[in-house]
């Protein structure tokens, strides 16, 4: 009895002993959520005092809304660059990005030549409809003056309700007149799916540009039609897709696997908040083969659905490692009319892996973000046992090696050398041969010269600046007095020569100026029929898809060798 009373003092102390843990913890719980919310009013006084003191004292006169836009921008670009701050005005931007839909006149524009012109008029889209096209510049639109205006205020003005129409005075190059041309706004939705096709004679392929609002319909409508003309396997390209909707992904994933399965997972600091996504509908067809064309601009929603099937072993991917973003946005209201698009979670693949490459809450003394070095992602596995690893994009079952090309292409596209050459080159020919013949000639690629250097076009070469910094570092160490000789032999060979470099990439840069004819005559349809011609990941694809044990053998191979973790390599190589 006396032990029973010993034991029960005990339970009580240990008891009142838990309970004050408790309440010192919830106390300290309570006190940092409290000096957090103190910390947050503080900045906002502090915030609002000096903009007040800028506006009444600063001895320029400061336009408060660009102000606090910047400020807001540089205070959000040190998070990640997905969490972004639209104002009112640049709501709109926000809408297209998710559904993919805007009220205009369906073409890109952008600057040049001190004017904004018509970079690309979309296929069957008012621009192209009503004759605009690429090169005219915009002088007024309804009568108002443009020639001096920004890219975003020709923006805004060709935008407006749909039924209505506008007035657009443009310059056509090689014309001396303008002309004034009469556009009917429509509601713009970009097609989801850029071109599709059966190949072979039952080999589907399509090509799938954005994850926006109902795509996956699209998606779905455009399987479903290259089966009906005899499609048994296919070819999904996702390559220079940058992603969209989460549940856009999850719709195209379904399509090809059994209703009730998990396709992705998103967790977050908001638990309450953290989800699994479930295919919701029947698959039209759990066992076509399939093939999914990844490159380093395939992103997001793009991961999610090559991922996913990878995962399930569902589809054998081929391209170049995909660009690693695992994260995901979630749109909040703001006051005014504005919005933020926040990162709020990181999202989860079937296997378990996480995708995200970039590591933004770990910086370098420079402020940039560290990516997730291959020594340290983990690795995971797929439904059959294949090892897949997370922290840096989706890896392809089969790589193709991207070919590297020179900075001067880069160049000649930026400041608009080969856009303005094509302009005049259109105008001399009215028409061109099928975008999957088509071939720029050798004497035009001689004009092409000629127009270049009339430019006075100048570039920037890495060589030449790399080697004035080596020269640097061997005079301050001595090197120069030993090695001189042979560094001025290089040096020699690493001189810009525009006629040099011109000729040493001619088959890249001409490949670029076919492009941007064919694009002209043919949209961004006719440019990717031409591109398949010689799509090495295109080939491959429809190479593994003809050979159904080699399809099968990459997707569960007999003896999968055992996986060994980069250090255990390293240990073994270095020992």
């Amino acid at each position: 009895m006396k032990t029973d009373k010993i034991c029960m003092k005990k339970i009580c102390c240990v008891a009142l002993a838990s309970l004050s843990f408790f309440a010192i913890e919830a106390q300290d719980s309570l006190s940092n959520k409290n000096k957090r919310y103190f910390d947050i009013d503080k900045n906002i006084d502090i915030f609002n005092s000096v903009l007040r003191n800028l506006d009444m004292f600063y001895v320029d006169k400061i336009e408060p809304n660009s102000l606090v836009q910047r400020t807001i921008a540089n205070m959000l670009a040190g998070l990640d660059p997905y969490t972004e701050y639209y104002p009112e005005e640049n709501v709109s931007d926000l809408r297209f990005l998710t559904t993919g839909e805007y009220a205009g006149i369906g073409a890109i524009i952008s600057y040049n030549d001190k004017r904004v012109i018509i970079n690309e008029p979309y296929e069957g889209l008012p621009a192209a409809k009503a004759g605009l096209k690429a090169g005219d510049q915009i002088l007024e639109i309804d009568g108002q003056d443009m020639r001096k205006s920004t890219v975003k205020e020709v923006s805004n003005k060709l935008k407006g309700t749909p039924g209505t129409t506008l007035i657009i005075e443009i310059q056509r190059p090689g014309e001396q007149k303008s002309r004034k041309i009469t556009v009917l706004r429509e509601k713009i939705a970009i097609p989801a799916v850029t071109y599709s096709t059966v190949a072979d004679g039952n080999i589907g392929y399509l090509h799938f540009a954005g994850f926006t609002d109902k795509s996956s319909e699209e998606f779905k409508r455009t399987v479903v039609d290259l089966k009906s003309k005899g499609a048994t396997s296919l070819v999904i390209d996702l390559r220079g897709n940058g992603g969209g909707i989460l549940d856009e992904a999850v719709n195209i994933v379904n399509l090809f696997v059994p209703k009730g399965t998990e396709i992705v997972s998103t967790k977050g600091k908001m638990s309450q908040w953290d989800r699994i996504y479930r295919t919701q509908n029947q698959p039209i067809d759990t066992i076509i083969p399939l093939t999914v064309l990844i490159d380093t601009g395939s992103a997001s929603a793009s991961e999610i659905t090559a991922g996913a099937l990878q995962d399930f072993d569902r589809a054998v991917i081929i391209g170049n490692r995909s660009y690693g973003k695992g994260l995901v946005q979630t749109p909040r209201n703001l006051p005014y009319g504005g919005n933020i698009k926040i990162t709020t979670s990181k999202y989860y693949i079937p296997s378990g892996r996480c995708i995200q490459a970039l590591d933004y809450s770990h910086r370098d003394p420079d402020g940039a973000a560290a990516r997730v070095p291959d020594s340290l992602t983990n690795v995971f596995y797929t439904k059959n046992g294949r090892p897949v690893r997370d922290g840096g994009g989706i890896t392809p079952d089969i790589t193709i090696e991207q070919e590297r090309v020179g900075t001067i292409s880069y160049y000649l596209v930026a400041d608009n050398i080969i856009f303005d050459f094509v302009t005049g080159w259109v105008q001399k020919h009215p028409a061109i041969d099928p975008a999957d013949r088509f071939e720029l000639s050798d004497a035009d690629y001689e004009s092409f010269k000629i127009f270049v250097k009339s430019k006075d076009f100048q570039y920037d070469r890495m060589s030449e600046k790399t080697m004035q910094s080596l020269k640097e570092v061997m005079e301050f160490e001595g090197y120069m007095k030993t090695a001189g000789e042979e560094f001025k032999a290089l040096e020699s060979k690493l001189v810009p020569d525009l006629d040099l470099d011109l000729e040493a990439f001619k088959s890249d840069i001409k490949e670029l100026i076919t492009e941007e004819i064919i694009q002209r005559y043919y949209y961004k349809k006719g440019v990717l029929i031409h591109e398949l011609v010689k799509d090495k990941a295109y080939l491959k694809a429809m190479e593994v898809l003809k050979d159904k044990a080699l399809y099968k053998n990459i997707l569960n191979p007999s003896k999968l060798p055992p996986v060994v973790e980069p250090q255990e390599k390293l240990a073994k190589r270095y020992s």
